[in-house]
């Protein structure tokens, strides 16, 4: 990586960091997915029952693998009935979840078909970590807000047999598709319980 964009990513995620701390959660730094994966690991106990949504970023720094192989109860919504893994992930001691964006003084915004993740997010599960890129970091909530309506949902929906607007066109229509992925929105801006929402920041893209 460029030296400049690595300071520029370590300046960044430390006045990010900085914003999560008043908002009462927790935030940490990795230059790079390896070191994503360490810290991410030693944030989670062995033994813990672990669960997740589709979040990318979790695959791409090595996570979900890790916890399939270690001495995790990793709920997997892809080996059993979906429901049930959603019931399951309710009482959960981690939940994992990437995030569509997040303000430079630490508001994290996702959006969401169903709305399992924004669930789980915003009660249920003991902890949630959250493992988010550097590409995700915006100047302001409204910035945040457009960006995971204009570009993480379009790009996102291009994994998915889903007829809107958005895969077609490749930007937000603000439709009302019966296959919209948008169906809900979730802002963080607060830890209602102080010790239960840590973010990770990575200093790479990842997910959209």
């Amino acid at each position: 990586m460029d030296p400049m964009i690595r300071k520029r990513n370590e300046l960044l995620a430390q006045k990010v960091i900085k914003g999560l701390q008043s908002r009462r959660m927790s935030g940490y730094y990795a230059e790079n997915k390896e070191e994503a994966l360490k810290l991410a690991l030693s944030l989670i106990p062995e033994g813990s029952t672990v669960s997740m949504g589709g979040g990318m970023s979790v695959a791409e720094i090595g996570l979900k693998d890790a916890l399939i192989r270690g001495d995790y109860r990793f709920i997997d919504r892809d080996q059993m009935e979906r429901r049930d893994a959603y019931r399951l992930t309710f009482d959960a001691d981690y939940f994992l979840a990437g995030a569509n964006a997040i303000s430079d003084d630490g508001v994290i915004v996702n959006i969401d078909g169903n709305g399992n993740r924004l669930s789980a997010i915003a009660y249920g599960p003991k902890k949630v970590l959250f493992i988010v890129g550097m590409n995700k970091v915006c100047p302001d909530v409204e910035s945040a807000v457009k960006r995971a309506r204009t570009v993480a949902a379009p790009t996102n929906v291009q994994r998915f047999d889903r007829n809107t607007p958005c895969k077609k066109l490749g930007t937000c229509m603000n439709c009302k598709s019966p296959d919209c992925l948008c169906s809900q929105m979730l802002i963080t801006r607060f830890g209602f319980d102080p010790d239960r929402i840590h973010v990770l920041l990575v200093g790479e893209s990842l997910g959209y």
